[in-house]
């Protein structure tokens, strides 16, 4: 799997100091691995307060669509006293069409700028055809796509913030045989709606966030009555994992 590296950081906590995450990335666990602390995913074992513990759990538990395959990986170990961490790639046959990173972070005394005691964080990204990334009108559609695949499910969520960048490589001299490529990045961060016993429903905004990066990928709608969604059509080829 192609791990998501790269700079996460939480715009409504001002918690940007997420330095290490791309080395913490690259080494990963089991989804249904052990998540004690220090462990695969963070801080998720016996020593972990009870609510954080069960949202762990209802994350390692979640089942979701076959084309995408999920595993936990080290959390940040700076943005919240307690973490954990999963990445994922929607899978084509040997190709990687689209991935990402989500880290659930809980703070049990609460965070004034997340109102609330959890919060979610993410790294969506993908390749796309140069005039697809020239839309002018792309930023808004994927923004959308995040905000709608968590309505579609029902999910009520606060404070969501963050961006949506686009990027082009062009290449030269001795890599001029190479096509130009570009690239969408998803960056983002919500605080789940916390139910019963203070427990966000985790595997739900699991579950929303993998509509996500199928979407990006351009896969079909999972269900007939996702039929309105609409997918990225011009992204590029598969990438080798």
């Amino acid at each position: 799997m192609a791990a998501a590296q790269g700079r996460l950081s939480d715009g409504a906590g001002g918690m940007d100091d997420a330095k290490g995450t791309e080395e913490e990335a690259r080494h990963k666990g089991s989804h249904h691995g052990s998540g004690g602390n220090g462990g695969s995913g963070g801080s998720g074992g016996s020593t972990a307060p009870p609510a954080f513990a069960a949202a762990v759990e209802a994350l390692r538990a979640a089942r979701l669509r076959p084309q995408i395959e999920v595993e936990a990986t080290r959390a940040p170990q700076r943005l919240a006293p307690h973490a954990y961490a999963l990445e994922a790639a929607v899978v084509d046959g040997d190709e990687d069409l689209a991935d990402g990173r989500l880290v659930l972070l809980h703070d049990p005394a609460g965070h004034d700028a997340w109102h609330g005691t959890f919060r979610l964080v993410t790294l969506v990204r993908a390749e796309l055809e140069p005039e697809m990334a020239a839309d002018p009108l792309l930023p808004d559609v994927c923004w959308s796509w995040l905000t709608g695949a968590l309505q579609a499910r029902g999910l009520t969520y606060g404070e969501p913030s963050g961006t949506v960048t686009r990027a082009s490589s062009h290449y030269f001299g001795g890599l001029s045989a190479r096509p130009s490529a570009s690239q969408i990045e998803i960056r983002a961060s919500w605080t789940p709606r916390e139910g019963l016993g203070g427990v966000p429903d985790t595997a739900a905004h699991l579950a929303s966030w993998c509509d996500l990066l199928a979407q990006v990928a351009g896969l079909p709608p999972a269900a007939p009555g996702d039929a309105s969604v609409v997918t990225l059509p011009q992204r590029r080829g598969p990438q080798s994992r």
